[in-house]
């Protein structure tokens, strides 16, 4: 059987039932109808390093709401989220549904980022990749993690009842156009367990001083959203008149008139700042307790706010809230430019510099050959806990052209 045929007898039964129809993107194949092997000892250090990870994130953002706002600009929040930034929803977990991206190095396991505030691969991990799994006769690494959204969604929607929020009506929400963000979001609703309705974010209305969902013609009150919309865009968005509709949204947040679910917390932790601030923390000793300081030397890498790298040390530069490689500059040993990011967005936000890795190169069958490429490890962070991991395929720089790649267990 060719690879087109294994494509065909994979993806057409999914995209027939509308939950993962987005096997093909932006003109190419996006998953592949391939499959890899991660062992149990690398899926459980994974699983190990995200929760602890998890926990430095989470204690670094709970800071740095209670300090001067100051440190958020800096960081690089938008002005019109820096207070949203600050309200404190959830303790002791950074973000209700993020993932890290892990790269397997010389060195062991590193992180690049972390995606706490509106992560992709959720379908991949939780739906699609036991699907290939069942083609091929695997063990599925993420079987059954499905619960840990259920679980997540009610801790989440019981901690604003006992702030005194109103819960009743809840709604998911994204791009309508934008299949892949619109495709998950049902999916999350659909996990969720809650009693919620999926609207587009056209369909989204402040009306006296309230957050309203258009449904059939009707505006019906939004208690708690789940927006899979980056909370650094929404912060910045106008209504074809010019008037702030962003801006006053998350003013909702900070007055408790709206939940919102990533929690707007979740953007500290997305900013490649974060990162920086927390190793410059680490290398003075502070803050961080013994345990926390070694995973940080464990899986986190050199990052810093200004250019500290000298020859013979590569680095990498990065924007601080940029998306799918955007703005991403490799530097080599001699600190000549390696590899750049090409097309034109997040050139204008502020840079954060991290010590290069080489990444894990892999080579992976599609539909026009063999291509080589280099591998991405994902893994989710649901309600505080490790959850389910997935798998990209890409360039040195990793954008949103990359493969995925299903995984199974070995072993």
């Amino acid at each position: 059987m060719d690879y087109q045929q294994k494509r065909d007898i994979i993806y057409s039964p999914l995209r027939r039932e509308g939950i993962f129809t987005w096997d093909w993107m932006y003109g190419k194949e996006y998953a592949l109808a391939t499959i890899h092997s991660i062992s149990k000892s690398h899926r459980q250090e994974i699983a190990q390093a995200t929760e602890r990870l998890g926990r430095i994130f989470a204690k670094t953002a709970a800071a740095i709401q209670s300090a001067d706002p100051s440190l958020l600009k800096e960081l690089g929040i938008p002005k019109a989220a820096i207070a949203a930034a600050r309200v404190h929803y959830l303790p002791d977990i950074p973000t209700l549904i993020g993932r890290f991206d892990f790269v397997y190095t010389g060195q062991g396991w590193k992180i690049l980022e972390f995606n706490s505030d509106t992560p992709g691969g959720v379908v991949e991990a939780f739906y699609l990749n036991g699907r290939v799994c069942d083609y091929f006769n695997a063990e599925d690494p993420n079987a059954d993690l499905n619960k840990d959204i259920t679980v997540a969604f009610r801790h989440a929607i019981s901690r604003y009842q006992q702030l005194g929020y109103k819960t009743d009506n809840v709604f998911f929400s994204a791009l309508e156009w934008h299949e892949e963000d619109a495709g998950t979001a049902r999916y999350l609703q659909r996990c969720s367990g809650l009693a919620a309705m999926f609207v587009p974010l056209k369909d989204l209305r402040i009306y006296q001083d309230r957050l309203y969902a258009l449904v059939d013609g009707d505006l019906l009150p939004v208690d708690v959203l789940y927006r899979l919309h980056p909370l650094g865009i929404l912060a910045e968005e106008k209504d074809i008149n010019g008037y702030p509709t962003g801006a006053h949204l998350l003013d909702l947040v900070v007055r408790g008139k709206l939940a919102i679910i990533n929690p707007p917390g979740a953007l500290i932790s997305q900013t490649k700042g974060m990162q920086a601030l927390i190793w410059n923390i680490h290398e003075k000793g502070e803050f961080f307790t013994a345990d926390e300081h070694q995973t940080i030397e464990q899986y986190m890498l050199p990052t810093y706010f200004e250019n500290r790298f000298q020859s013979p040390v590569p680095y990498v530069s990065k924007p601080v809230l940029g998306r799918e490689g955007g703005a991403v500059t490799l530097f080599g040993s001699d600190g000549g430019i390696v590899e750049r990011d090409q097309e034109g967005n997040y050139w204008d936000q502020d840079i954060i510099y991290q010590k290069y890795v080489q990444l894990e190169s892999i080579e992976v069958e599609t539909l026009t050959g063999k291509y080589d490429g280099y591998l991405i490890w994902g893994s989710f962070l649901i309600g505080g806990r490790a959850s389910a991991i997935t798998a990209r395929v890409g360039g040195l720089i990793t954008n949103d052209l990359a493969y995925c790649l299903p995984v199974k267990l070995d072993g």
